[in-house]
């Protein structure tokens, strides 16, 4: 048998953190090795216990899930960690800040179980966790904040069917939408997606649709 992955859950909220232990223990596929409060206790065991994904809250003491997220998996980190973020309907205005720093998603607190667990096991299998309604609604509700200057669709070097499929990523689409979009196969989907974020240096499709918000290639 694989061995089950191996979660951390982090939020300062001592019912939301048993609860999501609990839940998660409970699976014969996932097993919970630390548990802790605020961002910074988030980073120092995660690096001590190395564990396969990170559950983060957004909102915590001492380093927010942000700041803890970034130092676990953004830019230069040489062994970078899977960050799921949690959030609150309230709070989304930080989710596009938490996929910045590195986070491979996130889900909202109030989703079911079921949910929260197929989250974690599709981040753990290196897949990112960005649902296109949530795509749709969140990261283009902040398009104009999310797009400094960064240079401009002349500097991207795709080619114009890979452009097209980056812009469907961004807006949202998921791989069989956008095959029926593009009248192609899922198969050359995934194909265009690899060579996408291979060309980009980008890690999965959240990095993806960032990606594509801070160079202006959606409106």
């Amino acid at each position: 048998m694989n061995a089950p992955v191996r979660v951390l859950v982090c939020d300062d909220q001592a019912l939301i953190r048993t609860g999501f232990a609990t839940i998660i223990d409970a699976q014969p596929d996932l097993e919970v090795v630390g548990e802790c409060g605020d961002g910074r206790a988030a980073v120092d065991l995660a690096r001590r216990l190395n564990p396969d994904i990170v559950v983060m809250d957004v909102r915590m003491p001492v380093l927010d899930g942000i700041g803890a997220t970034r130092l676990l998996a953004g830019a230069g980190v040489a062994d970078p960690v899977k960050v799921l973020v949690v959030t609150t309907f309230n709070l989304d205005e930080y989710v596009y800040e938490a996929l910045r720093a590195g986070a491979s998603g996130f889900l909202l607190k109030d989703a079911p179980p079921a949910q929260l667990l197929h989250g974690i096991r599709t981040v753990a299998t290196g897949a990112a966790l960005l649902a296109p309604e949530v795509t749709r609604q969140l990261v283009g509700r902040y398009a104009a904040r999310i797009r400094p200057a960064e240079g401009t669709p002349d500097d991207v070097a795709l080619t114009p069917r890979e452009l097209e499929v980056l812009r469907l990523i961004a807006d949202g689409l998921s791989n069989g939408e956008i095959a029926a979009t593009l009248v192609i196969s899922q198969e050359t989907v995934k194909t265009y997606v690899s060579r996408i974020l291979t060309k980009l240096d980008l890690r999965d499709r959240v990095q993806a649709v960032v990606y594509a918000y801070r160079r202006g290639l959606v409106t």
